[in-house]
């Protein structure tokens, strides 16, 4: 067959794949797969509707103020925060794959976010929530989900308490009506707690504590409670899931009267937020602040190359939440990826902070008893209700009642068990926790969570490095054995410690001492492993040692062999190192 003959078989081929491949993605399986709106909705009836639409409002009472708490969280105007769980809904309906997550801000989201708006402009989060939402959607598109896989669970438990914690630091600030600055950082909040705590106002600290105790005593009101129980029961149940709104309006009560009262303001209120639906448009791909000018690329210089974790610790909350409420369906993890991107570029158009799964939202929704992933519609609703007709009302929301309310949600985000349980299981482990707590803490989240990953990274490349070679010497009647286990994987990192273990054990017996390498477990290993434990053989061999490689596969024996082909005769197959023993003094 001639050259052209060749190519134009090899340029039928890449077609013939190409052909299949625009064949799959059109097909109505990979339509259904990414969006699986066309499978649930053929089946929807009134009775899913009437159940999804008590969910939706359901979640929605919760979603509208936490919405402006993060929204405060994250150094914005309560109506970001509105404007944020706009569009998470109606975009999720059509590409989410799970019926139970609402996608939203949240706490750590809006805690990273403050960064990026602290002195600076709203336009900064929303660009922010753009380009996740890129980063996102083009992770999904190429499958990398995986990356994720590579943060443990110590790090994710000491990242989210020290979110917890900061969050919680940074609203002492309302919670006492004090005056000065919140602080971006734990040691900064903290810092500035104690030197304005003589400017400590009463109303607001009375209102402040009086949240965190209604919010407490109502979600103990709900426990033992269901929406299938009786009326009572029912009626306990439903409470327990508003207590968010509960508190807000029990507070905006507060506010409304001590103002009538005293004709002043003597809680700290949030004030006037903007009112209406925000205009759909174009990110902000320049912004002025004060009298400077910024391009897309000096906006992309403020949010930095750190600004990459705000995407992952998004993927991160939305795939953990996933799992949690898949009930054991496998969840596809590259759809709700794709998912979540859109929402976030979605959202930037309606000037949106960036958003990810909210747990506490999620659990409220199955709770309620959702059906379909069209729940999310009617929580939408709700806030384009709250942002046309409400906003008026929200100005005597207090500060103190907002910050109650984050502080005793951060409460249930800190994992107190895992220090406990990591002290007495994995000291390694607890040292990677705390390590990652105090970073964040003192130098900032996106930091922390770097710098858990790469203490996690370089200890698994110290343990890959040096990994356990068992050594067992057996006295026999026959003779003496020093037996070498290798273990399942010996990577090219591990070649020096494998030959530094070999050679150590050979000056652990006599002469006559008999070596035995054995590669039972031994599955894969790289030719610099294989190079260096061939070159200690021969070595050892030269000293008139008794070597043997017991029972290596066929293709490790291969590989030794294609290395150095007099070697061959220390390869052999054995049921126990007890007949080697007599095997070898014959051949002696």
């Amino acid at each position: 067959m001639t050259t052209l003959d060749n190519t134009k078989q090899s340029g039928r081929v890449i077609r013939q794949k190409i052909k299949k491949s625009f064949k799959n993605a059109c097909s109505v399986k990979s339509a259904k797969k990414r969006f699986p709106i066309i499978e649930w909705l053929p089946k929807y009836n009134g009775t899913l509707f009437i159940q999804d639409l008590i969910a939706g409002v359901t979640v929605g009472l919760t979603a509208i103020p936490q919405g402006i708490a993060y929204a405060i969280v994250a150094g914005l105007s309560p109506e970001y925060g509105l404007y944020a769980g706009l569009m998470g809904g109606f975009v999720y309906l059509f590409v989410g794959s799970c019926k139970d997550i609402t996608v939203g801000p949240t706490a750590i989201m809006a805690a990273m976010t403050s960064k990026y708006v602290f002195g600076l402009s709203a336009d900064f989060a929303v660009l922010a929530s753009f380009l996740s939402g890129i980063l996102i959607l083009a992770m999904g598109i190429f499958n990398l989900g995986f990356l994720v896989e590579f943060i443990s669970q110590p790090v994710i438990s000491g990242f989210t308490t020290a979110a917890a914690l900061q969050i919680a630091a940074a609203q002492l600030k309302g919670l006492f009506g004090l005056t000065g600055s919140g602080g971006n950082y734990f040691a900064q909040s903290m810092y500035n707690f104690f030197n304005n705590f003589l400017t400590i106002k009463l109303w607001d600290t009375l209102l402040g504590f009086t949240t965190i105790i209604i919010l407490l005593l109502l979600k103990r009101l709900g426990e033992g409670c269901g929406r299938t129980d009786g009326f009572v029961k029912q009626t306990r149940w439903f409470i327990s899931l508003g207590r968010n709104a509960v508190v807000v309006i029990f507070g905006i009560i507060v506010a409304y009267i001590l103002k009538q009262v005293t004709d002043s303001e003597p809680v700290l209120l949030i004030g006037d937020i903007g009112s209406g639906l925000p205009k759909f448009q174009l990110p902000p791909f320049s912004t002025t602040v004060g009298n400077e000018t910024y391009s897309f690329s000096d906006m992309a210089k403020t949010l930095g190359p750190e600004a990459i974790i705000l995407p992952l610790v998004a993927i991160l909350e939305l795939i953990a939440i996933a799992k949690a409420f898949a009930g054991g369906v496998p969840i596809n993890a590259t759809q709700e990826m794709i998912a979540l991107g859109l929402c976030n570029i979605f959202g930037s158009f309606v000037r949106g902070m960036p958003v990810t799964g909210s747990f506490t939202r999620t659990a409220l929704n199955y709770a309620s008893g959702v059906q379909t992933q069209a729940g999310g519609i009617f929580t939408g609703l709700l806030i384009i209700l709250a942002l046309s007709l409400l906003t008026s009302v929200f100005y005597y929301i207090p500060k103190a009642s907002l910050a109650g309310l984050i502080i005793t949600a951060m409460f249930y985000m800190v994992d107190f068990m895992i220090i406990r349980r990591l002290w007495t299981s994995s000291k390694k482990e607890l040292f990677i926790l705390i390590a990652t707590i105090l970073v964040c803490l003192f130098k900032g989240l996106e930091y922390g969570i770097v710098a858990g990953i790469l203490i996690d990274a370089f200890i698994l490349l110290y343990t890959t490095a040096k990994p356990t070679i068992e050594v067992n010497i057996l006295r026999e009647d026959k003779g003496i054995m020093t037996v070498l286990v290798l273990p399942e994987s010996l990577p090219y990192c591990s070649a020096d410690h494998t030959r530094r273990v070999i050679v150590k054990a050979s000056f652990e017996g006599g002469l006559d001492t008999l070596m035995i390498i054995d590669g039972s477990n031994l599955r894969d290993m790289d030719t610099t492993v294989a190079s260096n434990i061939i070159t200690v053989v021969k070595d050892l061999d030269k000293k008139s040692r008794r070597i043997v490689l017991l029972n290596f596969n066929s293709l490790l024996k291969k590989m030794c062999i294609d290395i150095n082909s007099s070697i061959s005769d220390k390869f052999l197959n054995a049921v126990s190192a007890d007949s080697l023993l007599e095997v070898s003094t014959r051949s002696v």
